[in-house]
């Protein structure tokens, strides 16, 4: 590898750099016994993400994905309307999958559709993260937030998701409205040549499917390891390709950020400022749970404010809409970026995620309050 090219590579990888700089300098200012190290790693987290790479990667090796995209641009007329339909998709799958299996499932899948025709892809993975987080505000199980507030809470199914509705409507309502303005009205129009040529290994498509199905499973009854293992064992013995071609960078970057925001949201310094709060008062729960969210992610931030919270589902709303803005206030939006590899990704989530929050946040919190 030239000097050139292992420079642009550092550049692209700029956010593993990053955390892992956070998580040496927080090393290094505030030691911490190896136990801490393993809790704030989040191995299960890790693993599953790993599961899914690799069985994502097969059904992409397999051409599966591309036949598929296919067949949708075939029967979509309006790229209005195939920018809907995926959109409305993905919002969908979050509430039963989670919002970030939804965006393995359905990414890949936009940029083939992106490769055989005028569909925008960039706008379209924007739109797709940002239908995660709304739909998966729905449901207890939609994402990592949702399902640990769901269990401390005590709460029926049918009660958390009632309780969630009004935040979900106008998130929803809000990404109608973006969807139709932003995505060009004109009609769908294949590239030339573009349709694939590859058959289907139905092989290592089925393989891939039902691996996918698998560490799904064993994800919810909280076996991530033993599927992560089983899948890369299986996938070393008959495809080992598609194993070289997984992402294992994005798992690095996700374990930086683990390490480096778990480190930071126990600094003493913190935990100081977060006792002078008074968080009895909805208003403040609300504005820190989204400002927690925007600097260390809503995972970490739901599990910083847990035990101060009174009110599970306002915390629940606040690190929900806390999703939005800042690439880093959801992991899957991370996800999305990686996942389609678009020039310019980042920059173009912020320029539609910065403002979507500033105009949700308010509205979402007065909904939410006449609600309830």
């Amino acid at each position: 590898m030239t000097a050139r090219r292992l420079l642009d590579r550092l550049k692209a990888e700029w956010l593993l750099l990053a955390f892992a700089l956070l998580t040496v300098v927080l090393g290094c200012l505030d030691p911490q016994p190896l136990r801490a190290w393993q809790r704030w790693l989040q191995g299960p987290t890790l693993a599953g993400l790993a599961g899914l790479l690799i069985a994502i990667q097969g059904i992409r090796d397999s051409a599966l994905v591309q036949h598929m995209a296919a067949a949708l641009v075939a029967r979509t007329h309006s790229l209005r309307g195939l920018g809907l339909l995926l959109a409305s998709s993905a919002a969908l799958l979050s509430m039963i999958l989670t919002n970030d299996v939804s965006l393995f499932l359905l990414v890949p899948l936009t940029v083939a559709i992106g490769g055989l025709s005028n569909l925008p892809v960039l706008r379209m993975v924007v739109l797709e993260a940002l239908a995660v987080n709304a739909g998966s505000t729905l449901s207890p199980i939609g994402n990592p937030q949702n399902l640990l507030l769901w269990q401390h809470g005590q709460l029926p199914f049918l009660a958390f998701a009632w309780a969630m509705l009004p935040a979900a409507a106008v998130m929803f309502a809000m990404l109608a409205a973006l969807a139709w303005t932003w995505l060009p009205r004109e009609r769908v129009a294949l590239e030339p040549g573009a349709l694939p040529h590859r058959p289907v290994v139905g092989g290592l498509a089925t393989l891939s499917l039902l691996a996918l199905a698998a560490m799904v499973v064993l994800m919810e009854y909280g076996h991530a390891l033993l599927g992560a293992g089983l899948l890369l064992a299986l996938f070393m013995l008959v495809a080992r390709g598609s194993l070289a071609r997984v992402d294992w960078l994005l798992l690095l970057t996700f374990a930086a950020i683990f390490l480096g925001l778990g480190h930071l949201a126990e600094l003493p310094q913190v935990q100081g400022a977060l006792g002078r709060l008074d968080f009895g008062r909805p208003l403040t729960l609300y504005l820190v749970g989204i400002l927690a969210s925007q600097a260390i992610s809503n995972v970490p931030a739901t599990v910083l404010l847990l035990d101060r919270a009174h009110d599970p589902i306002a915390l629940a709303v606040a690190v929900n809409v806390g999703g939005f803005g800042l690439a880093i206030g959801s992991l899957a939006n991370l996800i999305a970026l990686r996942l389609a590899r678009q020039p310019h990704g980042l920059r173009t989530l912020h320029c539609v995620s910065i403002p979507f929050l500033l105009v949700c946040a308010p509205a979402v919190y007065l909904v939410w309050r006449w609600a309830g």
